[in-house]
């Protein structure tokens, strides 16, 4: 059976890595390929469509982290499905429309890089069949989001922007993560279906109002609820696709998604009803009356967004049947014009070069299509008849006038809808009216014009849809509807009409007094204020501002006091914590606890003392001569050839020469940065300190001695992990070096995230030292130091090494080798080639990225790793394969290769990276480096960026 949501999960991340390999300049292909995704994804949906209307669910499962109740596993049931075709579908019109919108300036690959990495995890979070792996998603859409709203990285409102929602989402992810698994400890698992079917369990738990709690916390934050709603005009610096994506049909409509995922299971109760309708209505008031006062288009929607997001929420809380049906069609209905009218404000400012209402104005004469197009969706978001959005309008005030029971609270929320009915046609109003009427433009920067045709198609589609739903819903948005509520309600479904007339009711009369109030409202105000001259601060955004401040003047604080720059502070202080961690089993057996046994120790023979006594004599050396660097800097590069020597006399192949290559590499580093370096150290000005330093260095050592005494000495348990690896290794991983089998199959997650870390450490050097300058006066006299070694001798090495290198990381899998070992191999003629001629005439002629190859290493040993779900087993598991060859016999390959394959791309891209830029910083031509280190003109030696 063709895996058909693995599939569709695995567009948008599959495009996007595939956008990372193309060059920066390939706009065209960028948007072909990002285009591409989302289509067919549509197409498998429409595969689906057939199953998913009759009631069906698919489902893809596979084995992850069972252990913690984490598994892949996928669901598409009716919500899912709509949702995600709202996800696919803006998600292409979108890239169509950013194709057209972005300037030359702007990096098509990277953008659509982004749009597509939030669109896969916004696909994750709506198919995903597991809590747990939904809260994986979820975080993956704050991280893509913040990418995307920072896009324009040179704008300090954008990156103000990106830190604000990335904060707040963040925090609310957190919470989130606390439901659920306080869900999953009342349910005793974290399976969809089994928290779908455990409504009754959950709210009869103690627990139920700390769950809830916790993840509407989540909910409210991702959708912009009130009090926490002011992150979401600040995302307005985004580039405006950014803005047209995530505010109609992705980054805040997770929330309400979640809430209508998790409504059989949380909804039901007092407490629901009251926190979330309550929530709901106060930022659906909020939001509209702050819309009202606007002068940014985008900070108009911005708000209006908050508004609706607010009536859905609402709906939602008031739990019954009908409610839901509204919630689910308003969720559809705003979608669609809400992205038509962002795409429609972002033409407005590429063609007028603005999007302040006080200085556009008439424009319907300079752009009489884009105009007719804006007003039209306008008229939708305002809920006018005879489109879609005043379908759903009119099932909310049904549903607010046909609460029962809840007193005070029913009138409450009825009034409540009448005054959103009143302030969305007022801020919608506002919109057409001092946009395309009356005077102007003022002052614009450019002369208005239509855009290219080909930008205008996303939003006739679009506004097309508002039409046809509202004119013909039983024909256009029935079937959706019905599958995504059914989803939600099950067997309570309940009868409903999709139909423009229901007759002469009070929901039809609120809607006419809302019209007529809106229209009252708004020129009310225009005769009463200068709506002009009103600007509203965001109480909001200053108090996140001074919460900020006040985080990074504590950190400033604790920076000055721990970690102010000394080194030698920095060690101490880590020494003395792991001198406290290791000495707690020592305190607890004084008080009555007990220590493991231990054995006798078995006689050294000659070869390890004399091995012993070299380390031992090159330690003391080192300390009598740690204040000449180069010398003490080869003595110590003694100890660990001697450690390198030990492995090898504990028969740890893998070990000694993982070590000894360590050690060359180390070396290498640390020869380059002693060239910035003065050849000596300042002694010490206190005695005091230095008796001190050795009683804490004594006592660190002493410490690792017995815990390496007692390790070595310790009995074998049975049942130890060792004796398990030791027994698998072969029958299960299909290698007999089983050092290797534990890095890339037993252990391949932790490894995974080590090469992870170690290629962000490698770029955060480059970060750091791209634009570094030595200072003058800080230069060593004579330049670089080159060894005299012909350049043909060291040139000569990289094949014979590259050859080498090649030999071990195929043995790895059975013999001493693999990626690390193999990867750090190759390193090390290029390292040679740098300490013999120079950075400069290496870089010269070796030209090779070493940042793309980490990102290759990185996206080989992840496909690698979740190519073994397509086979339904745990993500990194391994496979074998015996292949009989002519001529060479049997072949013996295992998939943990690939991995394998990652690991060295990642190690050899790693240690390269950071010791080409140890080998580049040169000295400042200007006085700026006299006062610091950096300087912004100055271009990346490996990137070519400006700083």
């Amino acid at each position: 059976m063709i895996p058909f949501l693995e599939v569709l999960l695995a567009l948008p991340f599959l495009a996007a890595a595939l956008l990372a390999l193309l060059r920066p300049r390939s706009r065209a292909a960028a948007a072909w390929i990002a285009g591409a995704a989302p289509l067919l994804g549509l197409a498998v949906l429409g595969w689906l469509a057939p199953s998913i209307l009759q009631g069906w669910i698919v489902r893809g499962e596979h084995a992850w982290i069972p252990q913690i109740g984490l598994d892949f596993d996928l669901r598409l049931d009716g919500l899912a499905w709509m949702f995600a075709g709202l996800v696919l579908a803006i998600g292409a019109l979108v890239v169509l429309y950013a194709h057209y919108y972005l300037s030359a300036r702007d990096s098509a690959v990277r953008f659509f890089s982004y749009l597509l990495l939030f669109m896969g995890s916004m696909l994750g979070v709506v198919v995903a069949g597991n809590l747990l792996l939904l809260l994986v998603f979820w975080e993956l859409t704050s991280i893509s989001s913040f990418l995307l709203i920072g896009f324009w990285t040179h704008r300090q409102d954008a990156r103000e922007g990106a830190r604000m929602a990335l904060a707040i989402t963040g925090g609310g992810g957190l919470a989130l993560l606390g439901g659920v698994l306080l869900i999953g400890r009342i349910v005793g698992s974290y399976d969809l279906d089994a928290v779908l079917a455990s409504g009754e369990l959950i709210r009869n738990s103690e627990l139920y109002p700390w769950a809830l709690g916790l993840v509407l916390a989540g909910v409210f934050t991702k959708s912009a609820q009130f009090p926490l709603h002011f992150w979401l005009p600040h995302a307005m610096a985004a580039p405006t696709p950014v803005s047209a994506y995530l505010h109609s049909a992705t980054m805040v409509k997770a929330g309400v998604f979640l809430l209508a995922r998790l409504h059989p299971a949380l909804a039901g109760s007092d407490l629901f009803f009251y926190v979330v309708s309550g929530i709901g209505a106060a930022t659906l008031l909020l939001g509209a009356w702050f819309a009202i006062f606007q002068h940014d288009l985008k900070g108009l929607l911005a708000y209006s967004t908050i508004s609706h997001l607010g009536l859905i929420t609402l709906l939602f809380g008031l739990s019954t049947p009908m409610a839901v049906v509204a919630g689910v069609f308003h969720i559809l209905n705003h979608a669609t014009f809400k992205a038509s009218l962002f795409m429609a404000a972002g033409i407005i400012d590429h063609e007028t070069g603005t999007r302040d209402i006080r200085r556009l104005g008439n424009l319907r004469k300079a752009m009489p299509m884009t105009s007719a197009l804006a007003v039209i969706a306008s008229l939708a978001m305002a809920g006018i008849p005879l489109l879609n959005g005043f379908l759903s309008k009119e099932m909310f005030f049904t549903e607010a006038l046909d609460i029962r029971g809840h007193g005070y609270m029913r009138l409450a929320i009825a009034v409540a809808a009448l005054l959103y009915g009143i302030f969305g046609v007022a801020y919608s109003l506002r919109f057409v009216y001092e946009t395309f009427f009356g005077k102007g433009p003022r002052n614009l920067d450019r002369e208005p014009h239509e855009p290219p045709r080909w930008m205008k198609i996303p939003v006739e589609v679009l506004v097309v849809l508002c039409i046809a739903v509202g004119v013909f819903p039983a024909w256009t948005i029935a079937p959706v509807l019905h599958a995504g509520a059914g989803a939600i309600l099950g067997a309570d479904m309940p009868e409903y009409s999709l139909a423009v007339w229901h007759g002469l009711n009070v929901p039809l009369l609120m809607s006419l007094c809302g019209i007529v109030g809106g229209i009252a409202l708004y020129f009310g105000l225009r005769r009463l204020f200068d709506l002009h001259a009103i600007v509203r601060g965001s109480l909001g955004r200053n108090v996140f501002r001074w919460n900020m401040e006040a985080l990074y003047a504590l950190a400033n604080r604790f920076t000055t006091r721990i970690a102010n720059g000394s080194v030698q502070r920095s060690m101490l202080l880590l020494v003395l914590a792991a001198l406290f961690a290791g000495a707690a089993p020592f305190v607890d057996s004084l008080g009555g606890g007990d220590l493991p046994a231990l054995r006798a120790p078995s006689s050294m023979p000659l070869l390890g003392w004399f091995l012993w006594f070299v380390m031992v004599a090159c330690t003391a050396w080192t300390i009598r001569l740690y204040r000449q660097r180069l010398l003490a800097l080869l003595v110590v590069g003694g100890i660990g050839l001697m450690v390198s020597m030990a492995f090898v006399f504990l028969s740890a192949p893998d070990l000694a020469l993982t070590q000894l290559l360590v050690e060359m590499v180390s070396l290498a580093l640390l020869l380059l940065g002693l060239h910035y370096l003065p050849p000596r150290s300042p002694p010490e000005r206190r005695p005091a300190r230095r008796y001190r330093d050795i009683g804490i260095a004594a006592a660190a050592g002493l410490g690792i001695a017995l815990l390496a005494y007692a390790m070595m000495t310790r009995d074998p348990s049975p049942d130890a992990a060792s004796v398990e690896m030791l027994a698998r290794s072969l029958p299960e991983a299909y290698g007999r070096n089983v050092v290797n089998v534990i890095l890339v199959d037993f252990r391949g997650f932790d490894t995974f995230g080590e090469i992870t870390v170690f290629g962000v450490a490698a770029l955060i050097v480059h970060a750091l030292l791209r634009r570094a300058r030595m200072a003058p006066e800080k230069v060593m006299s004579g330049g670089p130091v080159k060894l005299p070694v012909p350049a043909d001798l060291a040139q000569l090495l990289f094949p014979l090494t590259l050859t080498v290198s090649v030999f071990l990381f195929l043995r790895g899998h059975n013999a001493p080798g693999g990626g690390f070992i193999a990867g750090l191999v190759l390193a090390v003629p290029l390292l040679i080639q740098y300490v013999i001629q120079g950075a400069a005439s290496v870089e010269s002629r070796f030209g090779f990225d070493y940042i793309r190859c980490i990102g290759v290493g990185l996206i080989v040993a992840a496909v690698s790793g979740a190519a073994s779900l397509a086979f339904g087993v745990p993500f990194l598991a391994s496979g074998h394969l015996e292949l009989e060859l002519p001529l060479v016999g049997t072949l013996e390959l295992a998939s943990a290769m690939g991995f394998d394959t990652g690991v060295y791309l990642v190690v050899f891209g790693g240690a390269m990276l950071i010791l080409s830029m140890l080998g580049t910083i040169r000295p400042s031509r200007t006085t700026v480096a006299r006062q610091g280190v950096i300087e912004p003109g100055q271009r990346s030696t490996r990137t070519g960026e400006l700083g």
